[in-house]
């Protein structure tokens, strides 16, 4: 086991490497860091533009291959992914302290779409063709097929409207604030603000752990095994439980693992919506801003937790399923 995973390390850490240097080339030709300083009056001679570029790697006055390399070794030397146009323009910075905001927004919302989805998908197969099942499959379809900006806006109107009733603030719609409370009041601020983008969340990414549970468990309720289990003395609900939801929930588990890089690089529109200064609203600022150094961290940072999902999604298999500890 020790030696497959290093050998899918290395070969992950290859694929990374190389993804990220396409990455670079790619948004080197189709962006133009130039077009940050047009428009300014007086006009910027074309010698100051490229001078001023020339601490982010990007002017023109050297050949792509040398800005490449110059941006290549600061990496590997230094480990410092250059600057940028968005925030501090300190391109490690703002993928640090932006990746932990959308975690902030983005984990509880993963965990409880997990959790409901596959409850809700072994409730629904248990009880497959009652009035619980066609009820939750007509909301599920409903949420999935529902833009989550439709969604965010509605949620925001709902927030708005909630408020003026009740008299204050119980919902906030105003970005993830607040760095200057601490203690219950921060925590009290916070709940406020990740309420309603996080509903939003959960109600479009549940209903694809909830279809796909119940799929698969009614692929597996009718198996050999469990009409073994059943024929010794449990009732379909524990033969369910402690038997063929451990078959079913395999891809899930994987689909899990893989959710890891959507948890850190957050949600774009939910992000912009609601004003959450994490990856996802500033994938969207670097590339409005031409930001070649920030698009690529950007992408090298998808690329690795993708890797550890993968990863992280064998070793899951392994746990779950004996067959495969045995092959």
């Amino acid at each position: 086991m020790i030696r497959y995973l290093i050998r899918r390390g290395l070969t992950w850490i290859f694929m990374v490497f190389l993804a990220t240097n396409m990455t670079y080339f790619l948004a080197s030709w189709f962006l133009h860091p130039e077009s940050n300083y047009m428009g300014r009056r007086p006009p910027l001679p074309a010698e100051q533009i490229q001078a001023s570029l020339e601490p982010y790697h990007l002017s023109s006055a050297h050949s792509l291959l040398e800005n490449w390399w110059s941006w290549l070794t600061d990496i590997l030397l230094h480990w410092n992914w250059g600057r940028g146009f968005v925030g501090t323009g300190v391109v490690n910075q703002e993928i640090g302290a932006r990746a932990m905001v959308s975690a902030e927004l983005m984990l509880l919302a993963t965990i409880l779409s997990v959790v409901v989805g596959v409850a809700v998908g072994v409730h629904t197969a248990s009880h497959q063709y009652g009035a619980s099942d066609r009820t939750w499959m007509g909301i599920s379809v409903v949420a999935m097929n529902l833009p989550i900006v439709v969604v965010s806006v509605g949620l925001v109107a709902f927030g708005v409207w909630f408020n003026s009733v009740v008299g204050t603030n119980v919902f906030l719609v105003t970005g993830n604030g607040g760095s200057t409370l601490t203690g219950w009041a921060y925590f009290v601020d916070f709940l406020k603000r990740v309420t309603l983008p996080t509903i939003g969340l959960i109600f479009i990414t549940y209903p694809s752990y909830h279809l796909t549970q119940r799929s698969l468990l009614l692929d597996n309720i009718e198996a050999d095994y469990v009409r073994t289990a059943r024929a010794k003395g449990l009732t379909r609900q524990q033969a369910i439980r402690k038997h063929a939801l451990r078959t079913s929930i395999i891809p899930i588990v994987t689909s899990v693992a893989f959710s890891i890089p959507g948890i850190f690089t957050g949600a774009v529109l939910t992000e912009n919506i609601y004003a959450w200064s994490g990856i996802g609203q500033y994938t969207v600022q670097t590339i409005a801003k031409n930001d070649v150094n920030g698009a690529v961290a950007v992408a090298a940072f998808s690329a690795v937790l993708t890797a550890l999902g993968a990863i992280l999604s064998d070793i899951f298999v392994v746990i779950i399923d004996p067959r495969v500890r045995v092959s």
